[in-house]
C-alpha cells in the first residue's frame, strides 16, 4: 500500500469521526505536534483521547476544501486547503513520518497567528 493511501484513509476517518480506525495506522509511541509546535501529544492513547475533543481544537466552521498528498521516502505531506467561519480561504500542511506502514510522527505547519484569529 502506498503511504499516501494510508494518510488519505486517515483523513477520511477524521471526516467520518471514526477515530478508532484512524489510530490503527499510528505506532504506539507516536508523537503529534499541533499548530504552534508547542502542544505535543506523546503516544497513541493520548492522541486518541485528544481526538474526542477535536471540535474544540479546530476553529468554528472548519472545513477542508481541498486535499493533496506528496509522498517521499518514508513520509507524506498533506497540503490542506481550508476555511472557517472567520477565514475565507487558507492553507496548512501536515507532515506524516512513517516506519514501515505505521505513522510515528504527525506535525502540523500553519500560520499560527491566522489560526488563533480563526477562533
Amino acid at each position: 500500500m502506498k503511504l499516501a493511501d494510508i494518510v488519505q484513509r486517515g483523513w477520511v476517518a477524521v471526516g467520518t469521526g471514526d477515530f478508532d480506525a484512524l489510530v490503527k495506522d499510528y505506532m504506539e509511541g507516536m508523537t503529534f505536534i499541533m499548530p504552534g509546535q508547542v502542544d505535543i501529544l506523546e503516544g497513541r492513547q493520548e492522541f486518541r483521547s485528544a481526538l474526542d475533543g477535536l471540535g474544540s481544537i479546530l476553529p468554528p466552521g472548519f472545513e477542508i476544501t481541498e486535499l493533496r498528498h506528496i509522498e517521499g521516502e518514508n513520509e507524506v505531506v498533506s497540503i490542506v486547503e481550508w476555511k472557517s467561519d472567520k477565514i475565507t480561504a487558507s492553507q496548512l500542511s501536515v507532515l506524516f513520518k512513517f516506519e514501515s506502514e505505521k505513522i510515528y510522527e504527525e506535525r502540523w505547519f500553519i500560520d499560527t497567528e491566522q489560526w488563533k484569529s480563526a477562533f
